[in-house]
């Protein structure tokens, strides 16, 4: 029987059996795999990734060696349209790879792409993974919890920047407890307008939810706490001085990253770890 998956892009990929040579080009992506039992499948994953060791390493998600994917020889490459770059994903579709890309932009589509993972692959069925997809669309049954802490969460230093609600990781805050203080704040272009010193263009279809801050605009968004996560950038603790300097009504929190991007089997025991740490910052 012919599995059909469609991607994020919209694109629709057919299986007429489980892929056995898998390339993850995204770190969360491998924890699902690993996660669905078919972490032996995995035969190439960047250097960022933390399961599937065994496997060779095909660069990072930015620089990945598009030759040695195709030395690997893969029937399904899973990628992010985020965090991998364009020229990868298009060169390797260009010489016949097939190519699942995802976007996650909500906590349920976290969950959704796990499920869409365990079709492509043949373990839908499986009784493990139906209770763990279970699980994890049993987080965003109902309403999202009244939020109860005021947050900020820099993903970068210099310049500044944050995320807004139309991300994956706002959402895990909702669904937290927690309101991000920049939900609602568009990255505006060029880089001048999104700093407040001159006027704005039109974003014509570039990605507006990763907007570059002030340290003014900071303290006027009034955080209650400015969570610090250990990635994209290792904040220091110079840095976290600094921004506790620039708003000193807000308590400077350290925060996992993996529990607010990573995305899919991650997603599971994530958010109930990010609502303990919410808790946490109440007391």
């Amino acid at each position: 029987m012919i599995r059909k998956v469609r991607d994020d892009l919209g694109r629709d990929l057919m299986f007429a059996r489980p892929p056995e040579r898998i390339v993850s080009l995204v770190p969360s992506d491998t924890h699902s795999l690993c996660a669905l039992g078919v972490g032996d499948r995995v035969v190439g994953r960047t250097r960022y990734c933390h399961d599937a060791l065994a496997a060779p390493e095909v660069g990072g998600t930015k620089d990945v060696d598009v030759e040695r994917v195709i030395e690997l020889a893969p029937d399904l490459v899973i990628a992010n349209q985020e965090e991998n770059a364009r020229p990868a994903l298009e060169q390797l579709a260009a010489r016949g790879v097939r190519v699942l890309v995802s976007l996650p932009r909500r906590v349920a589509d976290a969950v959704a792409h796990l499920a869409r993972l365990a079709r492509a692959v043949g373990v839908a069925e499986d009784p493990a993974v139906v209770e763990l997809v279970r699980r994890g669309y049993a987080l965003t049954q109902g309403a999202p919890p009244a939020s109860e802490l005021a947050v900020a969460v820099p993903i970068w230093m210099d310049p500044l920047m944050t995320f807004n609600a139309e991300t994956y990781g706002s959402d895990v805050l909702t669904w937290a407890g927690a309101t991000n203080v920049f939900g609602d704040r568009q990255r505006l272009y060029p880089l001048t307008a999104d700093l407040g010193k001159g006027p704005a263009i039109e974003a014509s279809g570039r990605d507006v939810r990763y907007p570059r801050i002030t340290r003014e605009e900071l303290a006027a968004r009034a955080p209650e706490v400015i969570a610090l996560p250990d990635e994209p950038h290792p904040f220091t603790d110079d840095d976290a001085a600094s921004l506790a300097a620039s708003v000193p009504a807000a308590r400077v929190a350290r925060i996992d990253g993996k529990d607010l991007f990573w995305y899919g089997a991650w997603t599971i025991e994530a958010v109930p770890r990010i609502r303990a740490w919410v808790q946490a910052q109440r007391r």
